[in-house]
């Protein structure tokens, strides 16, 4: 009882068959048909190839959100070069609280201004990268996926020892500020508290050495990222007169960054430039030296580095592989019709002068039709029917 059971269960399972098998007997091959398949296989073998390196490659998804971390401080990190001596300059921070920010964390360094030969030649391939992104925002795309495999974006030190003076100071380092706006500024004279403020020594200083010709090698805002660049990267400005004011409003935007290689949390920012002259007598006042005022946007982005599951990934290789095969087949079938058609009509003598046609011509792809059919029985009928040939007597 048990063996017939599983006998009617596996005849059940062979009447639900939906791929019958076909004997090779009953199967044709011909030239045309190969070719096809040949044809089709490559097809499937070149796109199966590059859907492979489109599941290989990631994309950067940006979400936004409210920035809700107001109480942690902003890394500000700084390396400018001003042609200046270091006596005669101080940098410092002053929000908008009017807090003084110390700058313990910043360094004074005298150096030469004027950049050596490879130094000029990475600040030149610098100034082209950063004209590259302002045209390709897609690029940084790139940079955020091979953030920890890019070259680091500090000047590289000097490969032979300077002959000029020492006639400018690198300041470099880094501040912890409030996370409100601010303002980050280089000025003549060192920088001093006062009751409403501060202020800067700037009454021993001869304006004839003003000179805030700079250099911004790199500023940053929030986690330093190797790899990353920012939009002051590479700046250079040379001043025309003694006294002139050269300023930066930047708009910083917090970011997190979440890729396959690095996660922190870092700042990106847009800045808007403007430089003009201080002539008191022409009505252009202000305090000459390099001013970045900054203001925090309360929006934050979030970064993350997405990838094609592999689900998603074979379904596409099935519909890649499954289209092929069917669309291939229906035209071979398609073409192959169409010759049957137009070759058998030429043979019965549809398109030849009356003339030419005879009533013996045959044409080997009509005779399976029922038309072939019916007219060889009628022909034999008239043949051999005793009622016609009584009626020929």
């Amino acid at each position: 009882m048990r063996r017939l059971n599983k006998k009617k269960a596996l005849n059940f399972v062979k009447e639900l068959d939906a791929f019958p098998k076909v004997p090779e007997s009953y199967v044709e091959t011909t030239a045309s048909g190969g070719t096809v398949s040949v044809l089709a296989f490559t097809a499937m073998a070149l796109l199966a190839f590059f859907e492979f390196f489109v599941y290989r490659d990631t994309w950067m998804k940006y979400e936004y959100e409210v920035d809700k971390d107001f109480t942690s401080k902003l890394r500000i990190n700084i390396d400018i070069t001003v042609a200046m001596r270091c006596q005669f300059v101080g940098a410092d921070v002053l929000d908008l609280a009017e807090t003084m920010v110390a700058s313990d964390g910043l360094q004074y360094e005298p150096v030469v201004f004027e950049l050596s030969p490879q130094q000029r030649l990475w600040h030149r391939t610098l100034l082209l990268i950063q004209n590259r992104l302002r045209e390709e925002h897609s690029l940084q795309d790139v940079l955020f996926k091979n953030v920890m495999k890019g070259a680091p974006t500090a000047l590289p030190p000097r490969e032979d020892d300077p002959t000029h003076p020492l006639n400018a100071c690198r300041i470099h380092g880094y501040l912890y500020v409030n996370k409100v706006a601010g303002n980050f500024h280089i000025t003549v004279g060192k920088a001093i508290p006062h009751p409403r403020g501060h202020a800067h020594l700037a009454a021993l200083v001869s304006h004839e050495t003003y000179n805030f010709s700079h250099r911004i090698d790199h500023l940053s805002f929030g986690e330093e990222i190797p790899g990353i660049l920012n939009p002051l990267d590479g700046t250079e400005k040379v001043s025309a007169d003694h006294n002139q004011m050269f300023q930066y409003f930047i708009t910083i935007v917090p970011t997190k960054l979440q890729t396959y290689k690095v996660s922190a949390d870092t700042h990106q920012y847009s800045v808007t430039e403007r430089e003009r002259v201080i002539n008191h007598a022409a009505g252009s006042h202000g305090v000459s030296g390099i001013f970045m005022k900054y203001d925090i946007s309360s929006l934050m982005v979030k970064v993350t580095e997405q990838h094609m599951p592999l689900w998603q990934f074979l379904v596409r290789l099935c519909g890649i592989i499954g289209g092929i095969f069917s669309t291939t087949g229906m035209l071979h079938s398609l073409v192959g019709f169409c010759i049957d058609v137009i070759c058998c009509r030429f043979k019965l003598g549809v398109y030849k002068p009356k003339s030419l046609q005879s009533p013996g011509i045959h044409c080997n792809c009509m005779e399976k039709s029922g038309q072939d059919i019916l007219q060889r029985a009628a022909r034999t009928f008239f043949k051999t029917s005793p009622f016609v040939l009584h009626r020929r007597k």
